[in-house]
């Protein structure tokens, strides 16, 4: 048999559509994740969905693959160049400096967000051209206990979704005062390497990329490359002793890994990566560091700052790796079935003053018969159907049918929504 496409459009390659059921899947990590940083005092930020492209090429860095070859952007009819958000930092901070959050006297200034980003990557399993995060910065504050409760907050809310594979790697990256020594030794090394111009080119720019360069070719040189630990200077030492103990102390286990600097040029002293190894080549579910240069290159005050972005997507993969199934509220509890033209309109009111009791109700709509509503009731994942025809109205009653047991019994019509809220306790 031929079957024929409703539409002849398809989602653009590298996207998905986000629909039931797997779409209640995802909403529960976006709240698991947001539940914890919601605790601590994070307020809710939203963003445009593009912002000036010089945004990012200022902040993410000009010689970041991000900016060079993964942006998407474009010059709007009125000459402006804009881009869709690639990722999230630059955009909340811009924001916060916009309203002048840093002045209002109460530093840090702690937000959190959620939302599409974009990049246009080569797309395989875990990487995306459109992709979902939730992310939380903290604005103004030079503290190692932020840092370390930044960390403390995703690790707790990778632990309430049921995650145990997860890794979380730890670096420092060092400050304006130690970083300077360390490029040099790294540039030194990286220019006697075999490496095409591109990659020679991000040498000059920025080296610390070269160490973020995925291949095999560029990595297997790398071996013997100078490390920013051995070029830490006291106080960076002294900074990221202080979070490693916190960390420990808050019982979240972590790996020193002195070649982390992940791919966006803003990161200063703490950097750190949460990894699931059952997720192949993108085992990075999420990760970030802190940013205390980003507000000045951006053209705001100097604003010390920290954050992390966790990655929806990849935080799902990683719950299917793990045959982790999130216990997820049913989308309807009751499903009613009305019998003939005056039962439509009794059991419609019905449903009506059951949501405004807040159970989760739906209806036979279409006028199917009684055989096809029950199939759709059950198809519902509803726990009870209600069905009623015009005998049971008569008698100020209808019939409550426990789909799960297939018990059934007649129930006050003023009663129901008491008796449905009792039972499904």
């Amino acid at each position: 048999m031929t079957v024929t496409a409703v539409s002849t459009f398809q989602a653009p390659k590298g996207t998905y559509d986000l629909l039931p059921p797997d779409s209640a899947t995802f909403l529960a990590v976006r709240e698991a994740i947001a539940a914890p940083v919601r605790r601590a005092g994070y307020g809710y930020v939203e963003t445009p969905g593009f912002e000036h492209v010089e945004l990012f090429s200022r902040g993410v860095g000009e010689s970041t693959d991000i900016v060079t070859k993964e942006m998407y952007a474009f010059t709007t009819k009125g000459g402006t160049d804009l881009a869709l958000r690639p990722e999230g930092t630059a955009s909340v901070l811009r924001a916060a400096l916009q309203a002048n959050l840093h002045r209002a006297g109460n530093l840090p200034v702690k937000l959190w967000y959620s939302g599409s980003y974009y990049r246009y990557e080569n797309p395989q399993a875990g990487r995306y051209r459109h992709f979902s995060q939730v992310g939380a910065e903290a604005i103004g504050a030079e503290d190692p206990a932020l840092d370390a409760e930044l960390i403390i907050l995703a690790a707790d809310a990778y632990r309430s979704l049921g995650l145990t594979g997860f890794r979380l790697l730890l670096n420092s990256l060092g400050d304006k005062e130690c970083r300077p020594a360390y490029r040099a030794a790294l540039q030194e090394f990286l220019r006697g390497l075999d490496l095409d111009d591109d990659t020679r080119k991000r040498i000059e720019i920025n080296p610390l990329r070269v160490l973020d360069d995925k291949r095999e070719s560029v990595q297997r040189q790398l071996t013997g490359a100078p490390l920013i630990v051995d070029h830490l200077c006291e106080a960076c030492k002294e900074y990221h002793e202080r979070v490693r103990e916190l960390l420990t102390a808050a019982g979240v286990a972590y790996e020193d890994d002195p070649r982390l600097v992940r791919g966006l040029d803003y990161y200063t002293r703490t950097t750190f990566e949460f990894v699931h190894d059952a997720l192949g080549s993108q085992s990075a579910v999420g990760g970030g560091g802190r940013y205390d240069g980003l507000s000045e290159m951006i053209g705001g005050p100097s604003l010390p700052s920290v954050g992390w972005a966790l990655g929806v997507d990849r935080t799902v993969l990683a719950l299917k790796a793990e045959g982790v199934e999130l216990p997820l509220p049913a989308a309807t509890d009751v499903y009613a079935v009305p019998l003939g033209d005056q039962a439509r309109r009794t059991l419609f009111a019905l449903v009506t003053e059951l949501r405004r009791a807040g159970v989760a109700a739906d209806f036979a709509f279409g006028g199917k018969g009684i055989k096809n509503a029950m199939k759709s009731a059950d198809r519902s994942g509803a726990r009870f159907a209600v069905v009623a025809g015009d005998r049971d109205l008569a008698e100020g009653v209808v019939q409550l049918k426990d789909l799960v047991s297939g018990e059934q019994g007649p129930v006050a019509l003023s009663e129901v929504a008491d008796t449905v809220k009792e039972r499904l306790v």
